[in-house]
């Protein structure tokens, strides 16, 4: 359809002109109103009335499943859905069941089609909400807050017209209090809120919350707690972007909720092959951490399935490190606890199709493009019959595998789930002689411990797709991964393997040599617990749409510490009448965060300019909603950003009339502005030449060839709004 047909076809749902045209800018949604109001006006006719046609753009612009298009649009075209309220619920059923078919009298009673609510139902329940506020309403009168009048009512009325209930309220307050006055006109006055003295800087952020001091350093609890991380709720895995479903999804969602009782439960699974540091605290912090914020509980699961690099001495050596930092496990387990459950599902993985025995040897499976593997397509039974032999021991290390037949997000194809060692296990012995790799473990034992978040560092990202898939095929439990950043040092290494070297080399005593960063060491050096988790505190990573407007692209993460930076531009200490961003007395919000800062102390330079802002933080759902959300960078990127303007003066710098002094004379010298110092988030480090970004509020940029490793360079393409005529 010509851009052309789009743009009357959508200003004849109601929408104007120039939200029409906003519409086309987006692919995705333009594509999936054109359909809905195509299939609408298969009921409807050509003319589509502007309640139908805002119903429709809701539906479009919000619809994540575009298998329940059709079904939703003939529910708004046939009136059984006419309002916000009932098209609200009708998209949250559908996302809550994301499986075929649905259950069209649960899905109507759950959206109330064919309830009617009356003019008297309204009139009744405006009236009781007015009498329970009467007295406040006849001192504070049109000061009144009444949204709180049309919150209860449709509380009580929970299918009726929002509009309807808007009137409803406006007459009967009109009927109160009469016509408005002059005083009833005048703004509200603000609450002034007192500066805190310079003298009373409390740089631990004191606050009295009931009468008590307590300290606000937005601890990790408080974080954890925040709407920045937008995980899931327990049993609703399938509302989370990639999750995949099968036809058995709900009831093993039903199933584990019935086991959890909807209780939040993570797990940390170190591998007992090494002594922690500080990059376990993170993990320790967040898993720990987001299980106690969250009334929920923690395992500790030592991953034990490589019996050549694991000492008991590190088991006892981690467990004391968790304890250390405060945190008691729920239970504490073994991967090998399950070895007899995992050996089961490797053999109904094989009797599925999904695995078979593989000879190629490890050295063949490196690289990025390894050869695929001859024996994929060998018969089911003869891979039953050989990764027995290799249960018993048939075959010398390297010389049979068992592989999964799928493809990872890495392109690494066929990951293997089996290995031969012949090294006994600590726990087991010589029981085994064949042990499962990581790939294969991690989603099955997090599964079997009805796992709600299992929490990992970005690295393990391409392997979410395995996850996912090995869970699915042999239809058990599936939690949901959720990737958060490293933690990284300069000046150290914490590699395993690396420390291994510099205690070989003499160069560290050993792995609690207070210059490493391992978590005895820091224990070791002095320094407390509680520094430890404040330390990881400062370093929260926060999950941010790829497209704000259009979630359904992605996520990318972005660290959220103790120290942000804004636009000088977002603060101003005397600011001018309208202005909404940051000053005193008003609080603004950080964009995609959940949290509000709130200033309390401008620090100056000998000059007299602001150098830095003390602001508190709280949550946004703990407070009054502010004016103004802002963006914001933490531990950024300082990259260099050529601004271009036009090169030359004049319109036509090559006529003589206009440029009497030749196009050379006309050349405009601030037609290249150049920010040396400029902080842009660390999400766009790998950045290549010719990448695009749109910087927030900024424009659209692109990465420069001038740009090399530690030192980007970004071209501004074009401003947010550009004049047409200026390009």
């Amino acid at each position: 359809m010509a851009a052309l047909d789009s743009l009357s076809l959508f200003t004849g749902l109601g929408l104007s002109e120039q939200k029409a045209r906003e519409t086309l800018k987006n692919t995705v949604l333009s594509a999936q109103l054109r359909e809905a109001a195509t299939q609408a006006q298969q009921t409807l006719g050509s003319s589509i009335d502007k309640a139908t046609g805002t119903l429709l753009y809701g539906l479009a612009s919000r619809l994540r499943d575009p298998r329940r298009l059709s079904f939703l649009v003939s529910y708004i075209a046939s009136r059984k859905i006419h309002t916000e309220t009932q098209l609200s619920a009708a998209l949250e059923y559908v996302r809550s069941h994301p499986l075929d078919p649905i259950n069209t009298a649960d899905f109507e009673q759950e959206c109330g089609v064919g309830v009617v609510v009356t003019p008297e139902q309204i009139e009744e329940a405006v009236e009781a909400a007015i009498n329970r506020h009467r007295a406040k309403l006849l001192v504070e009168r049109y000061h009144f807050n009444m949204g709180l009048l049309m919150g209860e009512a449709r509380a009580a009325l929970k299918w009726a017209d929002g509009k309807m209930i808007k009137h409803e309220v406006d007459m009967q307050v009109l009927h109160l209090l009469g016509p408005k006055t002059e005083t009833d006109l005048e703004k509200k006055p603000k609450v002034a809120k007192a500066r805190p003295e310079e003298t009373d800087q409390r740089t631990a952020k004191d606050v009295v919350e009931n009468g008590e001091a307590v300290v606000q350093t937005l601890s990790l609890m408080e974080q954890l707690r925040g709407e920045a991380l937008k995980f899931h709720k327990p049993g609703e895995n399938y509302k989370t972007p990639g999750y995949v479903t099968t036809p058995h999804t709900m009831d093993l969602l039903k199933q584990h909720l019935e086991i959890t009782g909807g209780q939040v439960r993570t797990r940390f699974p170190p591998e007992p092959n090494g002594i922690l540091h500080i990059g376990h605290a993170k993990a320790i912090n967040f898993n720990f951490g987001y299980a106690k914020a969250n009334n929920g509980i923690c395992f500790l699961r030592f991953d034990d399935t490589n019996p050549e690099k694991e000492e008991a001495k590190f088991f006892t050596a981690i467990y004391d490190m968790v304890a250390w930092l405060g945190y008691t496990p729920y239970k504490v387990t073994y991967a090998s606890d399950y070895f007899d459950q995992l050996y089961a599902w490797a053999v109904e993985l094989i009797r599925r199709g999904q695995a078979y025995v593989c000879h190629q040897r490890g050295e063949e499976l490196k690289g990025h493009n390894p050869l695929p593997s001859p024996w994929r397509d060998r018969p089911t039974e003869e891979s039953l019959l050989l990764f027995e032999a290799m249960r018993k021991g048939k075959f010398a290390e390297g010389e049979a595998t068992l592989r999964m037949k799928l493809v990872m997000e890495d392109g690494k194809m066929d990951p293997v789930a089996y290995r031969v060692k012949y090294t006994p296990h600590h726990r087991t012995g010589d029981t085994w002689c064949i042990y499962p790799t990581y790939d294969y473990t991690h989603c099955l034992c997090d599964s079997i411990e009805h796992i709600t978040h299992s929490l990992c560092t970005k690295e393990f990202q391409a392997r979410r797709s395995s996850y996912f898939w090995l869970c699915n095929a042999l239809d058990v439990y599936c939690p949901v991964q959720w990737e958060y950043g490293r933690l990284n040092l300069h000046y150290a290494v914490v590699s395993k393997r690396k420390i291994l070297q510099l205690v070989a080399a003499g160069a560290v005593r050993d792995w609690d040599d207070p210059r490493l960063f391992t978590l005895t060491a820091l224990r070791r050096r002095g320094f407390p617990p509680e520094a430890i988790n404040n330390f990881c505190a400062r370093a929260l990573d926060i999950q941010v749409p790829n497209f704000p407007a259009d979630e359904t692209k992605g996520f990318h993460q972005v660290p959220f510490g103790s120290t942000v930076f804004i636009e000088r531009m977002d603060f101003k200490e005397e600011p001018e009448p309208g202005y909404k961003r940051l000053a005193w007395g008003q609080p603004v919000g950080l964009r995609h965060t959940g949290y509000v800062i709130e200033l309390q102390h401008v620090v100056k330079g000998p000059s007299g300019c602001v150098e830095s802002l003390k602001v508190t933080c709280r949550r946004a759902d703990a407070g009054e909603k502010p004016k103004a959300f802002i963006h914001w960078v933490s531990q950024p990127l300082t990259c260099e950003i050529r601004l271009y303007e036009r090169l030359f003066q004049h319109k036509n710098p090559e006529d003589p009339a206009e440029v009497p002094g030749g196009f050379l004379s006309d050349l405009n010298p601030a037609s290249l502005q150049v920010v040396e110092a400029a902080l842009v988030d660390c999400s766009v480090a790998l950045a290549k030449p010719f990448d695009k970004f749109q910087f927030e509020r900024l424009g659209y940029f692109s990465v420069d060839p001038d740009s090399n490793q530690g030192q980007l360079v970004f071209n501004r393409t074009v401003t947010l709004k550009e004049d047409p005529g200026k390009v």
